[in-house]
């Protein structure tokens, strides 16, 4: 009997501490959690991923966020309904993700998140969030036009169809690059159409050969008064020549100049003295060769002046001045102002002369009689700034 009791108990010290571990109640616990017991079935969970915007309806113009615990990001896609994706990059913790673009409105998007944890477990978390669409569309007229080639003085020029009142949070988003480093600005101003506008220029007339690109990354912002841009704008383009028109509207004659040498001088003749038949006088920069186009006084104020077909047209202003053939006028070229503002030559100096200059030249007009200085926003006055007094046209400061 004694020797049966003796058995029991030795079966009992030994059966002990396989009930202690298989309960988790004993000293051996801690060792088992920390070879991968009960922490490896938490570890083994999937990673809680977090989307910032999330819903229908919510609120375009917000960059959007993943956020990961309990493990990290792999990889983040962001869609849209045609498959256009928002780019963008995961922070070096692998914790967070964030777009390089704002979400634009009226959009449904599909997010897609791969998530890894300590152990290796890879889990896919995907969510959808619809953006409201946009009270009113801002779209964006643009000068000069891609792949052209300019004269040294043009602008770059944005002008909105509605207003813009965040106007710092729309210059961010335009991005000017150029082959050599140029110095220069942004600048707000009004265009003469009475719209906001936004130019960019060059401290001093840009270097021939230059190579511009614009990149207008707008599509997701907001211009302020519920006004949104959804797409975006690119232009790139050349500076050709370097050539300069000098006016001299006492001495009544017009030079041009390449390469700071004078190539020929023509008799001209300006606006009227005295009156609103004058011609303005600064920085006009060529805005447009129209070739013959119909030009009636009554457009610009002056009543029933004139309304002919005009040859070899070049435009200088918003406002109507041209320098243009003007036969009409022969016998003044060279003696007197006597045009309604423009500055007119004969045929045969209008064709040579149409043929040597290009969009983007500057006319440098000077003169005792006229009414005023090219204003910024009246074709392209900008170098009529001073550049100080530009820059600090700038929403950034």
């Amino acid at each position: 009997m004694s020797q049966i009791r003796v058995r029991i108990a030795a079966v009992a010290v030994l059966l002990a501490p396989l009930t202690a571990c298989s309960a988790g109640a004993g000293p051996g616990d801690a060792a088992a959690d920390a070879e991968g017991g009960g922490t490896r079935a938490a570890e083994d969970r999937p990673a809680t991923v977090a989307v910032t915007p999330r819903g229908d309806g919510v609120r375009a113009g917000d960059t959007v966020r993943v956020t990961v615990a309990g493990g990290t990001l792999t990889s983040v896609r962001v869609t849209d309904g045609e498959g256009r994706e928002l780019a963008g990059e995961v922070a070096a913790d692998g914790t967070r993700w964030a777009s390089q673009r704002k979400a634009v409105p009226g959009t449904s998007y599909t997010v897609t998140a791969v998530t890894t944890t300590k152990t290796g477990t890879k889990s896919t978390a995907t969510s959808v969030f619809t953006t409201a669409g946009a009270d009113k569309v801002n779209k964006v007229d643009w000068r000069p036009g891609a792949n052209t080639t300019v004269g040294i003085a043009q602008p770059v020029s944005l002008v909105f169809d509605n207003p813009v009142t965040d106007k710092a949070a729309v210059e961010r988003q335009l991005k000017l690059t150029t082959s050599n480093g140029t110095e220069g600005s942004w600048a707000w101003l009004e265009d003469h159409s009475g719209r906001d506008r936004i130019d960019w220029r060059p401290r001093q007339y840009w270097k021939p050969g230059t190579k511009v690109t614009l990149e207008a990354q707008l599509n997701g912002t907001d211009s302020g008064d519920g006004g949104w841009f959804v797409r975006d704008y690119t232009t790139r383009f050349t500076v050709g020549t370097d050539q300069v028109v000098k006016v001299d509207l006492d001495r009544k004659q017009l030079t041009l100049e390449r390469d700071g040498k004078a190539v020929r001088t023509i008799p001209v003749s300006g606006g009227t003295p005295g009156g609103d038949r004058r011609s303005w006088r600064g920085t006009a920069v060529l805005m447009a060769k129209e070739g013959t186009i119909n030009m009636n006084s009554e457009t610009v104020g002056l009543a029933d002046a004139y309304d002919k077909m005009v040859d070899k047209s070049m435009r200088l202003t918003w406002s109507g001045m041209y320098a243009h053939a003007a036969p009409w006028n022969d016998r003044w070229f060279g003696r007197a102002n006597r045009s309604s503002g423009c500055i007119g030559m004969s045929d045969a100096d209008a064709a040579w002369f149409y043929d040597q200059v290009r969009p983007g030249d500057p006319f440098e007009i000077k003169g005792k009689d006229t009414k005023g200085v090219v204003a910024p926003g009246n074709g392209f006055g900008a170098w009529n700034v001073p550049w100080a007094d530009w820059q600090a046209r700038s929403a950034l400061g």
